[in-house]
């Protein structure tokens, strides 16, 4: 049979490497130690390989999962083989910490080394009125795997004050503490508002990346979702 399907660079990947791009929408990882993953976004595996729910780790985790909105739905992948993680066609791009953080919005989490301690962490300054922002926290030395809707700039917040939509922001350097910025004045909410009403804002030492695209709603394309009383019961 002859096809371009057949090209080179859609045949899997040949390499060393643990975590490795098949390509800028898929990313193929080679077991040995776990990984853990957002659930729904295994997309083929080969070999011997099995998939559990991943417990929150303690109750003071378990208690934040269940009364945020940041719903973090993992599993456990182990055994020997290799699987293929992909959500909705995204980019995806590794980050390799080193004794490092980073703060990720859970929507734009993908896949990490077991070994990488996590942790859900609330945004300064949210209160009430903007419902409440939460992020994920990874920490120690492996690979991150992150998920991009459409292509995304890396902006310093080195400089001058950054201000970013809380749905389009994907990752930023745990250093930075964002607070949130309320840019409707009393008029504009009389008239309905512009929808671009609360921002998160960065100002230091680090990065925010920000994706083309603001994510709206509950998350689509996820089996097993986690949360709520399922995460009570699982623990």
């Amino acid at each position: 049979m002859r096809s371009d399907l057949f090209e080179q660079a859609n045949l899997e990947q040949q390499s060393q490497d643990r975590f490795v791009l098949q390509n800028s929408q898929m990313l193929r990882v080679s077991l040995g130690p776990d990984v853990l993953a957002t659930k729904g976004c295994m997309v083929a595996f080969q070999g011997q390989v099995r998939f559990d729910h991943e417990k929150a780790g303690g109750l003071a985790k378990l208690a934040k999962k269940i009364m945020t909105s940041e719903d973090v739905s993992l599993m456990r992948v182990s055994g020997q083989g290799e699987v293929f993680f992909a959500d909705q066609a995204g980019y995806v791009y590794l980050l390799h910490l080193e004794n490092e953080s980073i703060s990720i919005n859970s929507r734009n989490l993908m896949a990490f080394d077991a070994s990488l301690q996590w942790d859900i962490n609330r945004t300064k300054g949210a209160g009430m009125a903007s419902g409440g922002f939460f992020n994920t926290t990874v920490t120690g030395t492996g690979t991150v795997a992150i998920n991009v809707v459409g292509k995304p700039v890396v902006l310093d917040c080195s400089q001058q004050p950054t201000y970013v939509d809380t749905q389009a922001a994907v990752c930023w350097s745990a250093n930075l503490v964002p607070g949130i910025h309320n840019a409707m004045n009393m008029k504009s909410m009389l008239r309905g508002g512009s929808g671009e009403a609360f921002q998160y804002a960065f100002h230091g030492p680090g990065f925010v990346v920000v994706q083309a695209y603001e994510w709206m709603g509950p998350a689509q394309g996820k089996s097993g979702g986690g949360g709520g009383l399922g995460d009570l019961l699982g623990g």
